[in-house]
């Protein structure tokens, strides 16, 4: 530890000694903050590895989702929809400074309960030496906004091929600070839910329910595609897709894993759970699929796999693996009939069942998490139930679905939402944005 003492100068001492402590002084002239930041460090493996974590859950949203969402439409709209994951990327990151996660994660002072504040509005007071837990806050920052990122990206696939870019702007920003920042502080911000006793390890309420609800009221407002039910919308490349969900399926272990904010045995155990739930949710979407419409499909075992991710999200760190196992098989299931039963019964046009993988597998996580937690692996799970779990489920859906609601009215009141059926019937990529896939 170093000490810094004041020297002592004599009468005699020189002009040119005086220079050289006036400098010394100037230079440690921060002294108590640096005495300060010497005493709480980061850990560098615990760092390490969220620096990690922070590029895999960004891999999960660029490249992965863009090619797993790309990959499932039709050939005239695969720009179009991977434009759409990358721009959202660009522009949540702004807005995740400009006030996202101060408002997410910071004091709210009275309001608390319900959001934060603005205090750390373009990252003010942070600083390379400011720590959330044992990590530098600047990485939890970044890891934050992965998840701010990929999130309104999720909703996407419940409108693809047919809603306007400029809208899709529109709506992001707003969305994000009406809807998943709230939420976010809800759940993780010291807001009412978490306090409440509502469990989410990585986001199956805040990501996920949050996502699939807006993209169902998405979908539903509006309207189907056009020629829905009567022209072929088969999947133009799945080999997209398939690369897309398993960069997904790689990507997941920094969102799970990582959310234990350190290198340590949650973790670990997150880590396991989370490849125990994704392969057993895809053998039971491809096994139900195989028994009743006796083929097994590359769509349907890749979409069990994200099936299972999402449902071990909530309880990825409060669960044992044989836990895990039973939410990757229930969701695996549930998911399924969601996706291509439900869908077709209500008949409203989750082009990418946004809402039946996500939502659905949220909710199915979400309410297993009450079920299966174990505070052999993690005490803080102690005292979960279904019920405090429904109670965060039904919460999150009546706020998402009323606010993205409001929202996609503002919006088609003031600019529109959807694009013109001759753009829609020639293709996104070209009217859009002025290309195509093949030139």
């Amino acid at each position: 530890m170093l000490i810094f003492r004041e020297p002592r100068l004599s009468a005699r001492s020189s002009f040119k000694t005086a220079f050289g402590v006036l400098a010394v002084l100037m230079t440690f002239s921060n002294a108590p903050a640096f005495a300060q930041d010497a005493a709480a460090v980061a850990d560098t493996g615990d760092t390490a590895w969220m620096l990690t974590s922070t590029v895999l859950v960004l891999l999960m949203t660029i490249p992965g989702l863009a090619l797993f969402y790309g990959g499932m439409v039709r050939g005239k709209n695969v720009l179009a929809t991977t434009m759409q994951s990358f721009a959202i990327a660009c522009l949540a990151s702004v807005l995740w400074m400009v006030a996202g996660y101060s408002l997410a994660f910071s004091d709210g002072g009275s309001m608390n309960a319900y959001i934060g504040g603005l205090s750390k509005a373009f990252f003010t007071g942070v600083t390379p030496a400011s720590l959330t837990g044992t990590i530098p806050e600047y990485v939890f920052i970044t890891f934050q906004m992965t998840f701010a990122i990929i999130t309104p990206a999720l909703i996407a696939g419940a409108f693809a091929e047919r809603m306007k870019f400029s809208a899709l702007l529109v709506f992001t920003a707003l969305w994000l600070f009406l809807v998943y920042v709230p939420v976010a502080h809800w759940v993780w911000g010291g807001g009412f839910l978490g306090g409440d006793g509502v469990l989410d390890f990585a986001g199956g309420t805040v990501v996920h329910i949050n996502s699939g609800v807006a993209g169902l009221v998405l979908a539903i407002m509006l309207g189907k595609r056009d020629g829905y039910g009567q022209v072929n919308m088969a999947p133009h490349n799945l080999v997209y897709s398939l690369i897309g969900a398993s960069l997904l399926w790689v990507g997941w272990f920094g969102f799970n894993a990582g959310s234990a904010l350190s290198a340590n045995g949650i973790a670990a155990v997150a880590m396991i759970n989370t490849q125990i739930a994704a392969a057993g949710a895809a053998l039971s979407w491809m096994a139900v699929e195989w028994i009743i419409g006796k083929r097994p499909s590359v769509l349907g075992i890749i979409s069990g796999a994200v099936a299972g991710l999402v449902g071990v999200t909530p309880a990825a760190g409060f669960v044992n693996p044989a836990g895990a196992l039973m939410i990757g098989l229930i969701t695996g299931a549930g998911c399924y009939f969601a996706a291509v039963k439900l869908k077709h019964w209500l008949g409203y046009d989750d082009s990418l069942d946004a809402f039946g993988v996500h939502g659905v597998g949220g909710i199915i996580g979400a309410l297993l998490t009450g079920l299966f937690a174990d505070v052999a692996i993690n005490p803080a799970g102690e005292g979960a139930t279904m019920l405090k779990q429904l109670y965060g489920v039904v919460v999150t859906m009546l706020y998402t679905a009323l606010m993205t609601a409001l929202i996609v009215i503002v919006i088609k009141m003031f600019m529109g939402l959807r694009v013109s059926k001759a753009t829609e019937i020639e293709g996104l990529d070209i009217n859009l944005h002025g290309e195509t896939v093949h030139s």
